[in-house]
C-alpha cells in the first residue's frame, strides 16, 4: 500500500490538494487520516473535506463538511466542523449536483487557509453517476493528486477517464489493510445509528412557517406531506448549522433539531426519515410538492 509519506511527496508544492475515491470499505476515510496525522506532524495546516454523505466523520449524514486542523491534537476532534453545506441524501445518484458544489466550495474555503486539503468522497465509484460525479468534483475542486484504494481492480475504468480528461497524477493502491468488508446491513445499521446521534436527544421542536423554506412551498401545499423530511437548518448567511426532521401533528408543521438557535430557514431534504428507528428512505421533492 502507498505510504502516507508517498502520498506527501507526489505534491507539487502547497497548497496541494488529494482526493480520495474508492468503494465501500476501502478504507479511504481511516487512509486519509493516516495522511493527515503525517502531514500535521510534519507542522502542515490540514483542511478535511468530508464528502462523503453517508459517513458523519465530519458533518451530519446528509451534509458534507470542512474542518481545519493545525495539530495533531486536532484529530482528537475532527468532528468539531469549521463549515457543514446541506446536500439532503446519503444517495448521491439522486443529487449530484448538489454534492459536487457543496465539495468545492469547502475545497476552496480550505485553499484559503491550509497548506494540505484532503477531500473524502462517496463509495459511488462506476457507472454513469460514479464516474459523472468524480468528473464534476475533479472539474470545481481541482486536486493536484488523486488516491485511488481498490480490491481488485474496480477503479480501472474511473482512473483511465480520469487521467484521459485531467492532467492530475492518478495514483492507484490497495485497499486499508485495517478495514475489513461489511455487509450491507451493517452500513445500513451505521447510517441510522448516525443519523440518532444527530437528530435525537437533546432537541427542541421550533414551529416554522410555510416562508422558510427552500425550495419554496407552493401554495396550498398539504403540510402533512412534509412530515419526516429531513432539513438542513440555516442562519442568514448561508450558513447551515445542522440538521433536523420535520413534524406535522395535524395542525401545525414544526421542526425537531438540536441547532435551532440562530434558525433563519430551512432547505428541504431528498430523504425521509422514520422517528422511531431513524431509518432514511428516498424522497422526491417534484412528487411531495406536485404529485409527479
Amino acid at each position: 500500500m502507498l505510504s502516507p509519506e508517498a502520498v506527501l511527496e507526489l505534491l507539487p508544492g502547497h497548497p496541494a490538494a488529494v482526493m480520495f475515491i474508492g468503494a465501500a470499505d476501502t478504507g479511504k476515510s481511516t487512509y486519509a487520516m493516516d495522511v493527515a496525522r503525517v502531514a500535521l506532524e510534519q507542522g502542515k495546516v490540514v483542511g478535511y473535506v468530508d464528502a462523503d454523505v453517508a459517513v458523519d466523520t465530519i458533518a451530519p449524514p446528509a451534509c458534507t463538511g470542512l474542518r481545519i486542523m493545525r495539530s495533531v491534537d486536532d484529530l482528537d476532534t475532527i468532528a468539531d466542523a469549521d463549515e457543514i453545506r446541506f446536500v439532503g441524501s446519503t444517495q448521491p445518484k439522486h443529487l449530484v449536483t448538489q454534492l459536487v458544489v457543496s465539495t468545492a466550495r469547502l475545497a476552496k474555503h480550505a485553499r484559503a487557509e491550509a497548506d494540505l486539503i484532503l477531500i473524502d468522497t462517496t463509495s459511488i465509484v462506476s457507472g454513469v453517476v460514479g464516474e459523472t460525479l468524480k468528473y464534476h468534483k475533479m472539474e470545481l475542486s481541482e486536486p493536484e493528486l488523486v488516491v485511488g484504494l481498490q480490491r481488485g481492480s474496480e477503479l480501472e475504468p474511473l482512473a483511465g477517464m480520469l487521467s484521459r480528461f485531467f492532467d492530475t497524477t492518478v495514483e492507484l493502491t490497495t485497499a486499508h489493510p485495517d478495514v475489513s468488508v461489511s455487509p450491507p446491513v451493517v452500513r445500513s445499521e451505521r447510517l441510522r445509528e448516525a443519523l440518532r446521534r444527530h437528530l435525537n436527544g437533546e432537541t427542541d421542536r421550533w414551529r416554522v412557517r410555510p416562508t422558510v423554506f427552500a425550495p419554496t412551498l407552493p401554495v396550498g401545499l398539504d403540510l402533512s406531506r412534509l412530515d419526516g423530511v429531513l432539513v438542513g437548518v440555516h442562519d442568514d448567511l448561508d450558513h447551515c448549522l445542522g440538521v433536523g426532521v420535520l413534524g406535522w401533528d395535524g395542525s401545525v408543521l414544526r421542526v425537531e433539531t438540536k441547532v435551532g438557535e440562530g434558525m433563519k430557514g430551512l432547505r428541504l431534504g431528498s430523504m425521509r426519515i422514520d422517528r422511531e428507528t431513524f431509518a432514511p428512505t428516498p424522497v422526491n421533492l417534484r412528487e411531495v410538492m406536485f404529485g409527479f
